[in-house]
């Protein structure tokens, strides 16, 4: 509902439009009606009509002069003006005035109607306008922290022309950086303890959420620019106004302060990468892309540190102090090997990988060989472990400690599957010989060479393992087996003891006895008198 005022010397000019028009159906409120320009006027300032129809030949401050007054202060008041004069200049004066109309009495009231919904027409599209107008800059407003973020980032990760990085500086409200300056790239290592709790995404972006804000503190404090990246990281740009020095002091001590308090309060660790110091704006992103390389460098190092390129390149290189037969070694080591040698190999291999300082890619590209030598040796193995091992799997870690924990349990798992493999193929075997002596006992050429080439096994190797499941050597067993059998047939045929003797592989009737003896602590005579007593007791 737009409010109007009514402005005319003439009482029955005002009377007749107040009773002639329906003012609410049309879309308005009549909310005054007044002598001359003058009260009017005076009355604005408390009302603030939306329209006023005023009559051009006033006392006091005519239509023209309220116009000029009312327009001059209140421009989205709309003028209508009501003039008994038909003269050009007039006219000339209402449209420079940007007056809404401008019409010669009499005027109907029908035409006053059609005035009014014309009028209203336009005050309804300048509204809306208005108001979308309105709608959009409450959405720049909410969107200033997400649009400046995007425009640090762009400055300092890709980079922009020196005129466009101060037209955004002065939008943005932002204090110009000075020379030199640098950038910084921080990363959180694991949440540590609160991993555990924080199971759901919403409360990882709580603590991500503190995190910054803990960079958010003292980049306020110290003046320096902060933002997200689209990687989950926060980078900072530090200057100082002073020399190299100055900015590289001001940066070790702003990181080390947030990294501080993130372990100390928070209870989990970042790291952070100290770029090297540039003279421009326009040169942050090599300073950027030094800042990550720096990250990288917790590969090597360990977590929960701040790490300078420069440090780490200033150190010397010691290049070729790694093996190149690591993943050679392993792969043996995992066929041959016990446990202990294994786990002391990755330690080892770790160790040098640190040692050499190398960068990130080249480490990955070692470990990558020695994971494939691994899974190419569990497949000759035979195991299926290898399917559940990706080279990929290396870029789950950020350190070179995890992935020596990684790969020690890896290899441990396969370790024991290549021992429970060679235990079930081991039972196998020996189920095979055992079998085999059952069958073959009366065979007097029977050996131990000639069991092991049925077997398919060293000598040696089969003498161990034989002892370990059975208990007993293998001559052990197989005299056992025999003199088992001899019993049978001394207690149950009437055999004579020679062939005996030669059924349970013994050409040599007196060495038969004498093994019998000794196995059963009687001759064999003895044994089948007893057998006959004990059979012949009711």
């Amino acid at each position: 509902m737009y409010k109007v005022f009514i402005v005319d010397d003439e009482a029955v000019v005002r009377d007749g439009l107040k009773r002639t028009i329906g003012w609410q159906e049309l879309g308005f409120e009549l909310i005054g009606d007044y002598a001359n320009g003058r009260e009017a006027l005076e009355a604005i300032d408390l009302n603030m009509p939306d329209l006023i129809i005023s009559d051009i030949s006033m006392p006091f401050m005519d239509g023209l002069a309220l116009t000029a007054a009312a327009g001059s202060k209140y421009p989205h008041i709309k003028m209508i003006i009501l003039t008994g004069y038909d003269e050009f200049e007039y006219a000339q004066q209402a449209i420079r005035l940007k007056v809404s109309d401008f019409i010669l009495k009499p005027i109907t009231a029908q035409e006053i109607r059609e005035l009014l919904l014309k009028v209203k027409a336009e005050m309804d599209e300048e509204t809306r306008r208005r108001e979308d107008f309105s709608r959009l800059y409450s959405q720049l407003k909410q969107s200033l922290p997400l649009l400046k973020e995007r425009f640090l980032e762009r400055l300092v990760v890709t980079g922009m022309k020196a005129e466009e990085a101060q037209e955004r500086f002065r939008y943005f409200g932002l204090t110009p950086l000075a020379s030199p300056c640098l950038a910084m790239v921080a990363d959180i290592d694991d949440f540590g303890s609160r991993s555990l709790q924080s199971e759901s995404g919403q409360d990882t972006e709580i603590l991500r959420y503190a995190a910054y804000n803990v960079f958010e503190e003292i980049a306020l404090r110290e003046d320096l620019l902060l933002f997200r990246t689209r990687e989950e990281r926060i980078a900072l740009v530090v200057s100082d106004g002073a020399e190299d020095t100055d900015v590289y002091e001001k940066a070790f001590r702003v990181a080390e302060e947030a990294r501080f308090y993130i372990h100390k309060y928070l209870k989990f660790t970042v790291t952070i990468g100290v770029g090297q110091a540039v003279q421009a704006a326009q040169q942050l992103p090599a300073s950027y892309t030094s800042a990550l390389s720096a990250l990288d460098y917790r590969f090597l190092l360990g977590k929960n540190r701040v790490i300078s390129l420069l440090d780490m390149e200033g150190r010397p290189a010691l290049a070729g102090t790694l093996r190149a037969d690591w993943d050679r070694q392993l792969a043996s080591a995992v066929k041959t090997g016990s446990l202990e040698e294994i786990r002391q190999l990755i330690r080892e291999f770790v160790c040098d990988l640190k040692q050499g300082m190398e960068p990130m890619d080249s480490c990955i590209f070692h470990i990558q060989k020695v994971i494939l030598s691994l899974m190419n040796t569990i497949q000759e193995l035979g195991l299926h472990e290898s399917r559940s091992i990706l080279l990929t799997d290396v870029y789950k870690y950020k350190t070179l400690d995890e992935i020596e924990a990684w790969l020690t349990e890896t290899v441990t798992s396969v370790m024991n599957a290549v021992a429970e493999n060679r235990h079930h193929l081991t039972r196998m075997q020996i189920r095979k010989a055992v079998d085999y002596i059952e069958t073959h006992y009366a065979d007097e050429d029977i050996s131990l060479q000639h069991l092991c080439r049925h077997v398919l096994m060293s000598t040696s190797y089969f003498s161990l393992v034989f002892k370990q499941h059975t208990g007993e050597t293998f001559v052990e067993y197989l005299t056992r087996t025999r003199m088992d059998k001899a019993k049978e047939l001394l207690a149950h045929t009437g055999l004579k003891f020679y062939e005996i003797a030669g059924q349970v592989g013994y050409n040599d009737p007196n060495y038969f006895s004498i093994l019998f003896k000794k196995h059963a602590g009687m001759t064999p005579r003895e044994f089948r008198d007893r057998q006959a007593k004990e059979s012949s007791q009711p």
